[in-house]
């Protein structure tokens, strides 16, 4: 039962991102060329429904569904953020997709973003060889 609950959220965050355009790799390239805000403002609406939603989450003590109690903890800055963060910038902006939307231009029939799946789990598993190597 819990799969197909899991499932069906799918579905449905696939269809919010359709409907959205978010899948839209001419909104994406509209956005890193400054052409219109579309992108900006869900990213936007997103970035202050998860704030909300944290603060909310530590004013009334909300707890898993374990019963254990959320916590929260920052993580120390190192240059691998900005070399990760250009890195996925640049994919982002050549493929016109992040990992979640990938799957939803797949869904919708878009299907040259297979080859951009392949290369996010060519990347994932690159990374997960080298990562011991890398600056931290």
């Amino acid at each position: 039962m819990k799969k197909i609950g899991c499932i069906l959220y799918g579905i449905a965050f696939g269809i919010v991102l359709t409907k959205s355009e978010v899948i839209s790799w001419f909104r994406i390239q509209n956005m890193f060329l400054f052409k219109e805000a579309h992108m900006y403002l869900i990213i936007g609406s997103a970035v202050a429904v998860g704030a909300l939603s944290i603060q909310v989450i530590k004013k009334f003590k909300v707890k898993t569904l374990k019963g254990e109690e959320i916590r929260y903890s920052g993580k120390p800055f190192n240059k691998g953020f900005i070399i990760g963060g250009l890195i996925f910038g640049l994919g982002w902006a050549i493929t016109g997709a992040c990992p979640g939307p990938i799957f939803a231009q797949i869904g919708a029939g878009e299907y040259p973003a297979i080859f951009t799946l392949a290369g996010a789990l060519t990347g994932a598993f690159v990374y997960h060889s080298v990562k011991e190597k890398l600056p931290r």
